[in-house]
């Protein structure tokens, strides 16, 4: 068998076993949505958004089932689609006429409504892309899992991190940007969380062309902050916060969007064999991993996984083992990881690392959690209010 690219059903690209439609034994058909708005204007364009982010981890991980379902009788294919925010829900409909399951990237808001619509009640969606606490909390769907670690699993690997290192005095900047302000909110609550008292905050709004007026100002605006250990900053779209670094007023080290980094993945994640990972997707998608790639790869992953270990493509089989207690994904990062079964959110450990090498990874040793480690990370499951997989 080999894998074919084609014009989609729904004017995006098909990828799928050449010989799939004819062959028999399982089949498993998934659409991969991408419904991002169009990304927001930047000082620096060093770090151009790739036209497939998400859609490249998604095409890997197709791959990686038709390897193992080669074997086994099993065919995969995916449909991947690209449209605005506005024509997301229609899109979605198209996708669930054919396949229950589909993996999303898009705002949260739009994962909303996908998820509420009709058509999607009895299908599995996966979230790759959106980090908002509320869709694992308040606003979860029983049909809505995420492979995107929220914005408060990264946080508290930051603040594991400074316990680790005793920096209990902190700072913080938060951008403008809604992004910016939840994960900075994020940050503020899991500090407290460990018993860390936040410190200063300021809130960036400096118009400046920072690229020629940065040595001028950023110590003045960091000024302001006071004495701290440690300077954290949340710019989700790497704005400002690039500035920041060497810049500040006194001499620290900055964590968060910049500087020391939680992130699900990057190219500098090379243990546990991410290494080989990593250089797959490099060499078939000509650019580095990131880590909305990994959360995509991951979602299709847990479908190959699944089909795998239970011999079927029936939603309801599929969707009982990835939620159940037996379900493992080998992810590249040291722990099988799994799915919380009371809020839908893939476990998983979290890097802390800058751009030439991971620091250290979280849950940090001595972050003890009575069943499982990486519970560690988020919010757990006494203090979660998601109701809709049954919990408490």
């Amino acid at each position: 068998m080999v894998l074919a690219v084609q014009a989609g059903l729904f004017g995006g690209a098909s990828v799928a076993l050449s010989d799939a439609a004819s062959e028999d034994g399982l089949h498993m058909a998934m659409t991969y949505l991408s419904a991002r708005p169009p990304a927001s204007p930047t000082l620096s364009n060093l770090d151009p958004v790739p036209d497939d982010l998400g859609a490249a981890g998604a095409a890997l991980g197709l791959e990686d089932n038709a390897t193992t379902g080669r074997f086994l009788g099993h065919h995969y294919h995916l449909e991947t689609v690209t449209v605005s925010p506005e024509e997301a829900l229609d899109a979605a409909r198209e996708a669930l006429a054919v396949s229950p399951y589909l993996i999303v990237d898009a705002a949260p808001e739009v994962l909303l409504g996908i998820a509420d619509l009709p058509q999607a009640q009895d299908a599995l969606i996966f979230n790759v892309g959106a980090a908002h606490s509320a869709l694992r909390s308040a606003e979860c769907r029983a049909n809505l899992l995420h492979t995107a670690p929220s914005y408060a699993m990264r946080a508290d690997a930051v603040t594991q991190f400074l316990l680790f290192k005793r920096w209990s005095k902190t700072a913080l900047i938060a951008g403008p940007a809604p992004e910016d302000q939840a994960f900075a909110a994020a940050l503020e609550t899991s500090l407290t969380k460990f018993g860390l008292k936040p410190g200063a905050r300021a809130e960036w709004g400096i118009e400046a062309d920072m690229r020629r007026t940065a040595a001028q100002e950023v110590p003045l605006f960091t000024q302001k902050l006071g004495e701290h250990d440690v300077l954290l900053v949340a710019d989700e779209a790497n704005d400002f916060a690039r500035y920041i670094v060497y810049n500040t007023w006194l001499p620290r080290p900055v964590a968060g969007s910049v500087g020391l980094r939680p992130a699900a993945w990057g190219r500098v994640v090379e243990q546990w064999g991410a290494a080989q990972l990593q250089s797959r997707f490099s060499e078939r998608a000509g650019r580095d991993m990131q880590p909305r790639d990994y959360a995509a790869w991951a979602a299709l992953r847990s479908l190959g996984e699944a089909m795998t270990r239970m011999n079927s493509a029936e939603i309801e089989t599929v969707q009982s083992y990835i939620l159940s207690d037996n379900f493992e994904l080998a992810g590249f990062k040291g722990r099988p990881l799994s799915y919380r079964g009371w809020n839908g959110q893939l476990r998983q450990p979290i890097p802390l690392l800058h751009d030439d090498a991971v620091v250290v990874t979280a849950p940090l040793e001595g972050f003890l959690h009575q069943s499982n480690e990486l519970d560690s990370l988020g919010v757990d499951e006494p203090e979660s209010t998601c109701r809709a997989f049954g919990g408490n």
